[in-house]
């Protein structure tokens, strides 16, 4: 990636913070109907719904097969797309028990784990702000979690699971953005996380109601569309300047609570979250000012 590219922060930024608005409206949705059907069966139509989404996206631009299927790195391809359909797994295993502010809260230590791994995976140099962003953060959530609060449960572990596999996934999507076509990176989202779902969904299958169906198409393009943001995020920013911004997922989840489950936000709830978002601006502004000056 040319040094023309690493200089856009803010379209960066911009981009993953929809990205994050995209995903949160899927797992507001699909939280909905985890009294329905299993979590799993619920991550198989979704991704089942963006691959079909896809197919249908790249069928109007006339992109053929072999174009889009052609890649340096399948390996990795394919270790991405198990992450991913890991993290969505656990994610909304936990969404089953726990209140989506809290599951989500309790999912923020990934970019913790992607400004850790980006050093010995990707050889980026963290510096002090960002690390300080990341901490702020994980201060954030810790007022919103208050421990001891009894939210500790076995469910916890699915979302704690699911951010290490979700900080695994944003890595290898940085790694892919060096070397690999956006549209191949996206083909490659849909078709194997569709494999690795399939694989799981057999355990839990349940004909679904065409309700059913609506949710997984939905859910699909909306997928679609955060994916598409979160790619291009990665080829215009390193990944430990993006990852303290998975941290307004919060603010997602906060308001679709109160709008769909009629979860009011609780004082700590907003105090931690003005301390993620403060942490947010202050690595943005640092980085900004860098680019100006360099």
């Amino acid at each position: 990636m040319n040094n023309a590219t690493k200089s856009r922060p803010n379209a960066a930024v911009g981009l993953m913070i929809l990205s994050i608005g995209f995903i949160s409206v899927v797992d507001a949705t699909c939280k909905a109907f985890t009294d329905e059907l299993h979590a799993v069966q619920l991550v198989w139509g979704y991704f089942v719904g963006i691959f079909i989404t896809l197919l249908v996206y790249f069928l109007i631009r006339r992109e053929s097969l072999s174009t889009l299927t052609k890649t340096d790195r399948p390996l990795l391809q394919w270790m991405r797309g198990g992450y991913l359909a890991a993290s969505i797994m656990s994610l909304f295993i936990g969404l089953t028990f726990l209140p989506l502010a809290e599951a989500t809260a309790i999912g923020f230590m990934a970019p913790l784990f992607i400004t850790w791994l980006s050093i010995p995976l990707l050889g980026e140099k963290v510096s002090t702000h960002r690390w300080l962003t990341v901490v702020a953060g994980l201060i954030g959530v810790g007022i919103i979690v208050r421990p001891g609060s009894g939210l500790w449960q076995w469910a916890a572990v699915m979302p704690l699971i699911g951010a290490a596999c979700f900080a695994l996934y944003q890595i290898t999507t940085r790694m892919l953005t060096a070397t690999e076509n956006t549209h191949t990176i996206l083909f490659y989202t849909g078709l194997t996380g569709a494999a690795w779902s399939t694989i799981a969904v057999v355990f839990f299958w349940k004909t679904p109601q065409l309700t059913h169906l609506g949710v997984f198409f939905g859910t699909g393009l909306l997928g679609a569309c955060a994916h598409l943001c979160l790619v291009n995020s990665f080829r215009l920013a390193q990944a430990s300047l993006i990852a303290p911004f998975n941290y307004t997922k919060l603010l997602w989840a906060t308001i679709l609570g109160y709008l769909l489950f009629g979860d009011m936000p609780t004082l700590n709830t907003i105090a931690g979250s003005v301390v993620i978002v403060v942490a947010g601006l202050y690595v943005l502004y640092q980085e900004s000012q860098s680019t100006k000056y360099a």
